[in-house]
């Protein structure tokens, strides 16, 4: 890499926390922040998996630490934060892609199951985030990157909780990036299309279903995990050091159609 693209991309040196670490977009995620180059925190609850990416990512070239936590069940966000930062030192950037989708009709959703789906998709992104500020500060600037979702814009089938977590999501986003960018931490969003992933699984595991939503897209397929890899870098490193508050749809041209 040349001296101009390693100044633009390299995470040499930053700290990454990446939630939802253990499966789909958040372990693909996380394994791009480490082989660009930040020493990153791999969160989740299932410390085998984790343990298992951590290991990929090391003998790909990466530094990489596993924190098995239930992030669904975290009420005390500034403790959290604290002990990251004396285990692992002061994290620059925070990926939130934790998040669940129960996909209830409408007439089915509970009160526990939809504030289970805004707590982890909506809540715990900003009181992490808010937890971590003050460190990214500290190091004089960092980069938060949220998950929206389709759902941030468009509804679909039994997607009622969902969406509306993901659309706050994408408010959240801007409201993060208004609060916090003077003071150095910019707050972007990734909206992922359909990506192969344990969330998406009733969906691939669907031929004419994933038929259907490839030819909704401009590009006429799905996502690869793969293809989150360059937007993740970017919003994450200094060549973006001029966007924030931005939703950026990684989808194919689903949104465009």
């Amino acid at each position: 890499m040349s001296a101009f693209l390693s100044e633009l991309f390299s995470l040499k040196g930053q700290t990454a926390v990446v939630t939802g670490a253990s499966s789909g977009i958040g372990r693909r995620m996380a394994r791009a922040i480490a082989l660009a180059g930040a020493e990153t925190i791999c969160v989740a609850r299932r410390q085998a998996v984790l343990n298992q990416l951590v290991s990929e990512i090391t003998e790909a070239g990466g530094i990489a630490k596993p924190l098995a936590c239930d992030l669904s069940a975290l009420t005390e966000f500034d403790g959290f934060a604290a002990d990251i930062k004396r285990v692992f030192g002061t994290p620059t950037i925070l990926v939130n892609a934790a998040g669940v989708n129960f996909r209830e009709p409408a007439d089915r959703i509970s009160l526990a199951t939809w504030n289970a789906t805004l707590h982890l998709n909506l809540s715990v992104p900003f009181f992490l985030g808010r937890a971590l500020l003050s460190g990214m500060t500290e190091k004089k600037g960092g980069s938060i990157i949220n998950i929206a979702s389709l759902q941030s814009f468009r509804a679909f089938t039994n997607g009622i909780a969902y969406g509306a977590s993901k659309g706050g999501v994408a408010q959240l986003t801007r409201a993060m990036a208004e609060a916090w960018s003077r003071h150095g931490v910019r707050t972007n969003a990734i909206a992922p299309g359909f990506f192969p992933t344990e969330l998406t699984q009733p969906i691939f595991g669907d031929p004419a279903l994933a038929r259907k939503h490839a030819d909704a897209t401009a590009i006429g397929r799905n996502g690869e995990l793969s293809d989150l890899d360059g937007t993740t870098v970017f919003l994450a490193a200094p060549g973006s050091a001029y966007i924030t508050g931005q939703i950026l749809a990684v989808d194919g041209g689903y949104l465009a159609k």
